[in-house]
């Protein structure tokens, strides 16, 4: 609130009959003050991008995750770290980089899902992306990346490539996991962009509401048909490859989580009013195929 001193120098503003009609009008007023961050050229501040890690007992490969984060040379994001209770030496890697991670919260919950809804109501970015406890940046500049990218094409979200790879040796690429072309089509087959690559306002979380928590393990996937599909959601690809995933996660092991998975894609695709059919999906495995090949 003004003080006094200053409030009464404040000259209210014109009544809408006093301004100039015409706004090539204000060009040929007489100036005698003007300041402000337009006057000296400055660029806008770059948008606030939240970073959000959920983890539950991941100690073996959590400080590789938080690293990589902190060593992203963009400037203006904020880090937070939703562990669900651990039991594991987790709470003392969280507490070794208590001076640099924004906020971490150690509790129960109900699950992953459970979790990053927290994360996204904590959240005070414009921008929102989830970073798994055993995933990691591919390199320091893919903040930057992001950011660059979600300035200049002013599109609601933006993905990029992923790499599947040995969580013994995370040299050797497992799998390659690139969409170059998106249309909702090929979220009736079960294949969308990669999630730990997608980055989106929050403004477009505010609308379409937090994730599912009564799915088991596509429940990524059903946010993003709701987006996506639903909401209508822009996207851009950065065609590069901004996240390293380690395999032996619980949407991309064994034979019945795959079954888990394809039944709540088909669930997630018909609650959300897109229609697809188990053939349909089965037009993903060339898709899966041609990943570990190339």
């Amino acid at each position: 609130m003004l003080n006094s001193a200053v409030s009464s120098n404040v000259k209210p503003i014109p009544a809408r009959a006093e301004r100039p009609h015409n706004l090539n009008n204000f060009d040929d007023l007489h100036r005698k003050h003007e300041g402000g961050l337009r006057t000296h050229a400055l660029p806008k501040p770059k948008p606030l991008i939240s970073v959000i890690t959920v983890v539950f007992n991941g100690a073996k490969t959590l400080e590789q995750s938080i690293v990589s984060v902190l060593e992203q040379s963009y400037d203006n994001f904020e880090y937070l770290v939703i562990d669900g209770g651990s039991t594991d030496a987790t709470l003392d890697i969280l507490r070794r980089f208590d001076d640099h991670i924004d906020y971490w919260l150690s509790e129960t919950d109900h699950g992953i899902y459970d979790a990053m809804n927290k994360g996204i109501a904590l959240a005070r970015g414009e921008y929102i992306g989830f970073l798994n406890s055993d995933d990691f940046f591919s390199d320091s500049s893919v903040l930057e990346l992001i950011a660059t990218r979600l300035m200049a094409s002013k599109v609601d979200a933006v993905f990029a490539y992923l790499d599947i790879i040995d969580p013994v040796n995370p040299k050797h690429v497992l799998r390659k996991y690139r969409i170059s072309s998106f249309n909702t089509f090929m979220l009736r087959i079960g294949v969308m962009p990669p999630h730990p690559t997608f980055y989106c306002r929050r403004t477009c979380y505010e609308k379409a509401g937090l994730y599912r928590t009564d799915y088991r393990i596509a429940a990524d996937f059903e946010m993003l048909v709701r987006l996506l599909y639903q909401h209508h959601v822009s996207l851009k690809l950065i065609s590069q490859v901004t996240i390293k995933m380690r395999s032996g996660g619980v949407s991309t092991s064994g034979l019945r989580s795959n079954w888990v998975v394809n039944r709540e894609i088909l669930r997630a695709c018909k609650e959300n009013g897109l229609y697809t059919n188990i053939f349909l999906l089965a037009l993903k495995l060339p898709i899966r195929l041609l990943e570990r090949l190339f």
